[in-house]
């Protein structure tokens, strides 16, 4: 199969219309070709006048481990070019950032997820191009998760930069498709055009929306094989608790723990309460030490989420269920577990770091009512999946 980038690359008739325009790239590390080539050296050597370089969250150079760490802006050493931070002093392109270029090329492996910050960072840059007369191209790739959907439906009054609309947690989109729905959904009026991927299978076995030829490239440090891509609609909420969810290991935002539970009482608890819930994985019970962030040098028993392997299950695979029904069996462990993380998330300042990510309270107070039962939340939820499959089916390209 082909990536977007790799279609432009060997074909002069789809780069034609950016013959004599200024181009931007908004790239990061997993920007790159068939044969791992950056992008951004590869269409620098078509001859295209790249003007400019945008990073997303974690920058071009992937470099800044955690959320609000901040990348600057700075000059490209080897083409010397400004390369532009959108996760930075700003996280909307400013006005003298749109001043050069004529067209933008966003070229993000992004990972399936609402709350993974590319898919808002195309919301800014297709609103910023609609008011300064932009053209925006997005080199489609692949969504790792695949075509499930799952999660409630972001509320009216809760957008964030975790959340850039009315969209559930896994939305089952990439970012071309994505860019298709945020036009009409936000009526922006913006030139806009996807370069499709050729060959693309996402309900197809081994890779289910991955193509295993194709090399797995952190596009964020954390990120960093597609079983992470997998879990992360449900263990991204961890980063709202004081549950570790193992950034300072070597596998983060695929396993969850703490010093203070026995994580096989835990996964007991997990199937007891909605064993229905868990299927399509394994669940697996260890120990992990973080060497930096949430428990530092302390020993935690932890759940780690197989979503591999001859288990898995693509479509009944559930990783916001999943997580859910964890902090629901810490609670009927534990009762009150200080489990919910008071801190700034993303910038919001004013809302516990779980209603941020979920985009309301809904799931929270599910977790805190002792008299709540999981059908209580499928009745919440199936409604809002069922909506969302819907909506966006006129915008999938695949």
């Amino acid at each position: 199969m082909k990536f977007g980038i790799d279609r432009l690359l060997e074909s002069p008739e789809l780069r034609r219309p950016l013959e004599g325009k200024r181009v931007a790239l908004l790239a990061h590390p997993a920007s790159v070709t068939a044969d791992l080539t950056h992008s951004l050296d590869a269409l620098v050597a078509t001859g295209l006048n790249v003007s400019a370089v945008f990073g997303p969250q974690h920058g071009v150079r992937g470099d800044l481990q955690d959320n609000m760490m901040e990348s600057p802006d700075y000059t490209d050493p080897t083409y010397g070019m400004p390369v532009f931070s959108l996760y930075g002093e700003v996280r909307r392109p400013t006005g003298q950032s749109m001043g050069t270029f004529d067209t933008i090329l966003i070229d993000l492996q992004d990972v399936g997820c609402r709350i993974y910050t590319f898919v808002t960072t195309l919301l800014y840059v297709l609103e910023a191009a609609a008011e300064h007369g932009k053209s925006v191209w997005v080199l489609d790739r692949p969504n790792p998760a695949g075509r499930p959907a799952e999660g409630t439906t972001l509320l009216p009054g809760w957008e964030s930069f975790v959340g850039a609309g009315p969209m559930p947690m896994r939305h089952g989109m990439t970012l071309g498709e994505m860019g298709h729905w945020f036009i009409r959904q936000f009526n922006l009026d913006v030139d806009y055009r996807v370069i499709e991927m050729e060959g693309w299978q996402p309900d197809a076995a081994p890779g289910f929306g991955w193509p295993i030829e194709r090399p797995w490239i952190n596009p964020s440090p954390n990120a960093a094989n597609v079983n992470m891509a997998r879990a992360y609609a449900g263990t991204v909420m961890l980063e709202g608790t004081t549950l570790s969810e193992g950034r300072g290991t070597t596998r983060p935002l695929e396993l969850f723990g703490a010093p203070d539970i026995d994580a096989k009482k835990l996964i007991v608890a997990m199937y007891t309460l909605a064993p229905q819930w868990l299927a399509g994985c394994t669940l697996r019970d260890f120990w992990f030490q973080p060497t930096f962030h949430k428990h530092v040098g302390q020993l935690c028993s932890g759940v780690f989420i197989h979503a591999e392997g001859q288990a898995y299950d693509h479509a009944a695979f559930q990783p916001w269920r999943l997580q859910a029904l964890g902090f629901k069996a810490i609670r009927k462990l534990y009762g009150d577990y200080p489990l919910w993380r008071d801190f700034p998330y993303e910038y919001v300042f004013d809302k516990l770091a779980i209603d941020v990510i979920n985009g309301g309270p809904d799931l929270r107070e599910w977790v805190d009512d002792p008299a709540a039962q999981p059908g209580d939340l499928d009745a919440r939820t199936r409604p809002d999946e069922a909506a969302w499959v819907e909506a966006r089916a006129p915008h999938l390209l695949y």
